[in-house]
């Protein structure tokens, strides 16, 4: 009697771990498929699919023999915006701490390349003598803009019309 009860347990432990691999092996099988699914969704066409449809979205539009260049350039001649090179350059102090920093000119009427590089140094010039203290917060910050402002008005003598810091960023 004893020997049928200890078969009898060891069946069911049996079953029981034979049930537990089967549902584990099933679960991955479906998580394995949802993945592969959601895979497709979201990972990009091969290229030839894709320019089909970007062709095709553009004949939706009228454009179908245009090639699309994307939005336009905000830093064009025509505008009068010329984007200078960005400037990287270490603080006053601490002098292990840089600063990268992205400016655009508006200009009043038509470009000036000569004085837009002008700037340009006298820009980067300018934040070699900034300490990190001077710039800190939204307030020195905007006491930064400011300053950049004026600098940039004495040196254009009123040709450009606004500074635009594009980014900038402290390291």
């Amino acid at each position: 009697m004893a020997d049928e009860a200890q078969t009898a347990e060891g069946g069911a432990k049996k079953k029981a771990g034979i049930m537990l691999i089967a549902g584990v092996g099933i679960l991955t099988l479906v998580g394995a498929g949802g993945g592969w699914v959601v895979g497709g969704m979201i990972a990009p066409k091969e290229p030839a699919a894709t320019a089909e449809h970007e062709e095709a979205a553009a004949g939706a539009h009228g454009e179908a023999g245009k090639k699309d260049e994307g939005l336009p350039h905000i830093s064009t001649p025509a505008s009068g915006v010329v984007m200078l090179e960005p400037i990287t350059t270490n603080l006053a102090y601490p002098s292990e701490n840089w600063v990268r920093l992205e400016v655009a000119l508006a200009f009043k009427g038509q470009p000036e390349m000569p004085l837009a590089e002008s700037i340009h140094q006298d820009i980067l010039a300018y934040m070699r003598t900034v300490s990190l203290q001077q710039i800190e917060g939204p307030r020195g910050f905007q006491y930064l803009r400011d300053d950049i402002q004026e600098r940039v008005d004495l040196r254009s003598q009123g040709k450009v019309a606004k500074v635009m810091l594009r980014t900038f960023v402290i390291e």
